[in-house]
């Protein structure tokens, strides 16, 4: 029987999971598959419970809207739960125990991490999973000032607070501050989800927009930071990542190096000339050999 890996969530059909992993196991010459799978939120105790059972597997992303809930069916003996409070990969250890951990703060982190935001502002949208992950990597990064933008005020505070930040929480409607990252986190601009409505104009011309949206990877939010010819990181730098941490914990061998323009190429319907960052692969440990 074949091994494999998958990403989970609800929906699936947006992931690019598959065509990353996929490429670099055909790089590798590695007998093994990576698949998609959807996964509805009052199934995710049974997924783990048959997943669990099954000697050929060997691991899985997760994506919206698991990322909090899929705690509540793994180990975590990296304590991810009291730290990030969210996880996006779980793999099997040597014991086969399924082990969570959260490639995502590694992966945001990395395109960034030669840009100087040691005491500036960052404004982040969201206070889901995925702001979490950054959340945490900010804190970690020795930020001044977080401004997050959310809905739900309180919720939000908690997350300042949780990882000890300074900052203040902000409506959609409100004026974003001079900042010098700005990072949406949240679903917002998604296909089949809402648009993400923020003026940019009082961003300064040194700042750099961020967009954790891939699908699609040309989001109005870095069309028009790019309009103002601001810095820009897309999706996909966080995306490709996260998944080259993920990789190795599943097959046990890291991603080749190789093909990196090819797979960028594969990600891409076209070119968007979007100016990239240097990437450094960082891994915060959570769970991990």
């Amino acid at each position: 029987m074949t091994i494999y890996a998958e990403v989970i969530g609800h929906p699936i059909s947006h992931s690019k999971s598959p065509l990353i992993h996929g490429h670099w196991l055909r790089l590798l010459g590695m007998s093994a598959e990576y698949r998609a799978h959807e996964v509805l939120p009052e199934n995710l105790e049974q997924y783990f419970a048959t997943r669990a059972a099954d000697a050929n597997w060997r691991g899985c992303n997760i994506t919206i809207p698991h990322k909090i809930a899929a705690l509540d069916f793994v180990n975590d003996p990296g304590g991810v739960r009291a730290s990030i409070g969210a996880i996006n990969t779980v793999f099997r250890n040597e014991s086969g125990a399924l082990v969570a951990t959260n490639t995502d703060a590694g992966g945001f982190y990395g395109p960034i991490a030669d840009v100087p935001i040691v005491g500036e502002t960052a404004v982040v949208i969201g206070a889901g999973g995925a702001a979490r992950a950054v959340l945490f990597a900010l804190a970690q990064a020795d930020v001044g000032e977080v401004v997050l933008v959310a809905r739900n005020a309180l919720k939000a505070a908690g997350l300042l607070a949780h990882f000890g930040l300074k900052g203040k929480v902000i409506g959609f409607d409100a004026r974003l501050p001079d900042a010098a990252l700005l990072v949406n986190a949240s679903p917002l601009g998604m296909v089949g989800q809402e648009a993400l409505d923020i003026d940019l104009s009082l961003l300064p011309e040194h700042a750099l927009v961020y967009d954790l949206v891939y699908a699609p990877i040309e989001t109005p939010l870095l069309k028009a930071a790019r309009a103002r010819d601001l810095e820009t990181v897309d999706g996909l730098e966080m995306l490709v990542g996260q998944a080259a941490i993920a990789f190795e914990l599943f097959f046990g061998v890291a991603p080749p190096e190789e093909g990196e323009d090819e797979l960028r190429a594969l990600l891409l319907a076209n070119p968007l000339g979007v100016k990239k960052m240097p990437y450094r692969p960082l891994s915060f440990g959570f769970g991990q050999p």
